[in-house]
């Protein structure tokens, strides 16, 4: 059974991505992971404040002479959060590509404009097959708009598609009033795929030493659910690629995906949680099911539980939303 898959543009042998994680900062790593079956891989995201951070410290070392303070050294920042400074970074796109024969796509997360966009052309330069661009942002400022915030990512999404040849895919969150006006938007201004969503990291509080602790947390099956919705929703009225991130852990979660309208799915907790062999038991199980339901190829499912099949989309999910709080009953 053939699963391949067209995505970005790209040919993958199969619909399995290794999304943004640590598995590609080692080679060893990602070849285990392109043997067990992906079909492309993501690397960890380069952060807009790190470029930013790092060209700031630059100009600095440069109009300070060295030898004008005793702690002239102190001058540079301090990186011990970051896993690959930006040089390193490209190095290790660069290794990657090398090592293997899947394709390799570059993580940038950002979100307004700036001039941390430039590495877009550096990962092309590197080698990089795609660009996935994160716009995590969260706003705080009670006087910014909405459509100022989103107005900012479009016009970031403009200026990296614009500025490399290789497709753009851009991942958001779920939080924007109307998430299918602004993926139109986002395609509109060069995106060539969507991926949905990116993953909230929520802060605890401490209440010891009085401080916000951050979380890391992995997901698990019902963060699906969201993402099934907007699939849905999106697919029939994109033209490019989309992907499913968060929730993925068994072979019906991938299937549900592809039912709604995905292209790909990104995995990232359930091999954290099951190493990277677990993407063979997934494919396994994906080629089982397709033959057990009459499917040459996952093309032929994709789409198929899409909101094209319902004459309003939003009337259905205003029914589904009422039908299940009356299910309550005390």
């Amino acid at each position: 059974m053939n699963l391949s898959t067209t995505y970005l543009g790209l040919r993958l042998r199969s619909p399995f991505i290794v999304g943004a994680s640590p598995f590609c900062e080692n080679v060893g790593a990602a070849r285990q992971l392109q043997d067990a079956g992906a079909g492309a891989i993501v690397m960890r995201s380069l952060f807009e404040e790190q470029i930013d951070a790092e060209e700031k410290a630059l100009i600095h070392h440069m109009e300070t002479p060295a030898d004008s303070n005793p702690e002239a050294t102190s001058y540079f920042p301090q990186f011990a959060e970051y896993q690959l400074s930006p040089d390193r970074y490209l190095r290790q796109l660069e290794e990657l590509k090398r090592a293997l024969s899947i394709p390799v796509i570059g993580s940038l997360n950002g979100a307004r404009p700036g001039g941390w966009t430039d590495y877009a052309r550096r990962f092309e330069s590197a080698g990089a097959d795609a660009i996935e661009l994160n716009l995590y942002q969260l706003i705080t400022d009670a006087e910014m708009a909405g459509d100022e915030v989103e107005a900012d990512m479009v016009e970031t999404v403009r200026q990296v598609a614009a500025s490399v040849r290789i497709p753009v895919s851009v991942k958001i969150s779920p939080f924007h009033t109307s998430p299918a006006h602004f993926a139109s938007m986002l395609e509109y201004a060069g995106a060539a795929g969507i991926v949905l969503f990116n993953r909230f990291y929520q802060p605890d509080f401490n209440i010891e030493e009085m401080e916000a602790s951050p979380q890391l947390a992995l997901s698990d099956r019902s963060e699906l659910l969201l993402r099934l919705r907007w699939l849905a929703i999106l697919s029939p009225q994109l033209r490019g690629s989309l992907a499913a991130t968060g929730g993925v852990h068994t072979t019906s979660d991938v299937v549900k995906a592809i039912l709604a309208g995905a292209h790909t799915v990104q995995l990232v907790s359930v091999l954290l949680r099951h190493g990277p062999r677990f993407i063979t038991t997934l494919a396994n199980g994906l080629r089982e099911w397709l033959v057990e339901h009459g499917y040459e190829n996952i093309d032929q499912l994709r789409g198929a539980m899409s909101h094209r099949r319902c004459p309003d989309p939003a009337a259905f999910e205003r029914a589904n939303y009422i039908r299940i709080l009356q299910t309550w009953k005390i």
